[in-house]
């Protein structure tokens, strides 16, 4: 993979034409990754190492450790997954504001999160471990908007989706390795659970480093944005009133109201690998490695993907990527029982998050100015996080009043009739490089 030059921190050099920079060079194969993108993905790598060891071992933890129901843990793990939505607006409006506060904002919340693994070491019952888990969604809240705006603003148009992909790739590289640590951690200790707990804080302490010593600020990465066709009207002012007036436009409206849409069908990941191990059988010492088979399709695909999206259209591989998560859920409530079940489930669950979590943000950047960027950004996140945060409490509740597979059968069918009428709602604007989001 070809990366620019690191003076000036963008997929072109300061050379490079308004033409260039919307059409690449002869004889260049493959377009920039700028080094912000790099340095965002390794700190991504790094805490989802942390973030991933933590989320491997924690539905057992909760489930078969501290005994737990299914609705005590859908009420945890809504707040793991969408407690972060209340904050996510203020932390783009804070990365927005100050004109070149993303990389603050986004290491306020980076370091939020690492501060509250030790705590889950004396978190031993509902109220301590919602607190604690709640602050550490707080800190991915702030972080999320301001670090993929500084990877949007990193990008040209034409290869936003191949940005995301790359970043996405490198913090599934963690998520991969993450799960692995656990497992290993519990075989080789008899305090299993408080040592998982430890390793992942020293781990996201490295990840906060790794962001203050090689990220650029947003200031750089706005002003290093290489030329390319005109957008959207540029806001003059990072306000508040600014930033919620963006739902006014009609592209970004539709993006917003589509994602929040499929999220009220999106079962959460713990969820998903719950319901594989009771219908596999899978010894609970075996669960941690469950989230590895996610990981290994995500990382894997998220690259291609992104690359796909910006060549053939972002919101055709954005509902398809849900067309995947369908076919998953199919195949759990099958009566199959066969060796490839667990490969089949877990390389579709993963396909979903290729082709959707960066594809989509790349799809918001172009109907968002580059002065609320993260603001922008941070509505879309918001209203999907919202969104799981809902089915997350409705599938647990569910799951204990009915049974887990009455859950998943109402989840797929409200699945398959948001993504038809997301189909209907699709945006219409065109990247630069393809058919864009159509």
């Amino acid at each position: 993979m070809y990366v620019a030059d690191s003076r000036a921190g963008t997929p072109d050099t300061p050379a490079a034409s308004a033409e260039g920079a919307a059409r690449p060079r002869a004889g260049r194969r493959r377009a920039a990754v700028a080094p912000t993108v790099l340095a965002l993905g390794t700190v991504s790598l790094i805490t989802d190492v942390s973030s991933e060891m933590v989320t491997a071992v924690l539905p057992l933890y909760l489930v078969a450790g501290l005994g737990l129901s299914p609705l005590g843990f859908g009420l945890l793990d809504g707040i793991y997954n969408g407690f972060s939505a209340v904050v996510r607006l203020a932390g783009g409006h804070l990365a927005d504001r100050g004109g070149g506060r993303h990389k603050w904002v986004a290491g306020a919340g980076y370091a939020l999160s690492a501060a509250c693994k030790p705590l889950l070491l004396v978190a031993q019952t509902l109220t301590p471990i919602g607190l604690v888990l709640a602050a550490d969604r707080t800190g991915k809240g702030l972080r999320t908007a301001p670090r993929d705006a500084l990877i949007s603003l990193s990008s040209t148009p034409e290869t936003r989706g191949r940005a995301f992909g790359v970043h996405r790739a490198m913090d599934t590289a963690g998520a991969l390795l993450g799960p692995l640590a656990a497992f290993l951690i519990l075989r080789a200790t008899v305090d299993g659970y408080d040592a998982v707990f430890l390793v992942s804080f020293c781990v996201a302490v490295a990840g906060v480093l790794v962001l203050v010593l090689f990220v650029p600020g947003g200031s750089a990465a706005r002003a290093a944005t290489p030329p390319g066709p005109p957008g959207p009207p540029a806001a003059p002012r990072a306000t508040l009133r600014a930033a919620l007036a963006l739902l006014r436009r009609p592209e970004l409206r539709r993006i917003a109201v589509c994602a929040t849409l499929l999220g009220l069908a999106t079962v959460s990941d713990s969820f998903v690998f719950l319901l594989l191990q009771r219908r596999l059988g899978v010894p609970d010492r075996w669960f941690a490695l469950l989230p590895l088979g996610t990981a290994a399709a995500f990382l894997l695909l998220a690259v291609p993907l992104g690359r796909l999206a910006d060549r053939a259209g972002r919101w055709r591989v954005f509902l398809a990527g849900h067309g995947a998560l369908l076919l998953a859920y199919a195949l759990l409530l099958t009566s199959w029982h066969g060796a490839a079940l667990p490969y089949a489930v877990l390389l579709l669950h993963g396909g979903f998050y290729a082709a959707t979590d960066g594809v989509l943000m790349a799809a918001a950047s172009d109907s968002v100015p580059k002065e609320l960027r993260s603001s922008g950004l941070a509505l879309v996140q918001t209203g999907q996080a919202l969104a799981r945060f809902v089915c997350s409490l409705g599938f647990g509740a569910a799951w204990t009043a009915w049974g887990d597979r009455t859950a998943l059968t109402a989840s797929a069918v409200a699945l398959a009739l948001c993504a038809l009428f997301a189909l209907s709602l699709r945006p219409t604007h065109r990247t630069p490089s393809a058919e864009g989001l159509v």
